[in-house]
């Protein structure tokens, strides 16, 4: 299961990388991005979110999410 999820969220992960201009149009600018990042930030904030969203999706295939889990919020 955590296979097929974690390939789910790198699809998702690829097409917020690819296709950020549809992103862009459908959904619009993220002002807090605009602000924080200065000019383009919305387009930098979609593709950013695309690479964590992988990132995160190997994390859960391999099993070690739920180590750093455990770190930040273990006992």
């Amino acid at each position: 299961m955590k296979y097929i999820f974690g390939l789910i969220l790198i699809g998702v992960g690829f097409f917020l990388i690819w296709k950020t201009d549809w992103m862009m149009k459908n959904f619009g600018r993220v002002e807090w991005a605009e602000r924080k990042i200065g000019s383009g930030g919305t387009w930098t904030f979609y593709k950013i979110m695309g690479i964590g969203l992988i990132f995160l999706a190997f994390l859960i295939m391999t099993g070690s999410v739920f180590w750093i889990l455990d770190l930040f919020f273990g006992r």
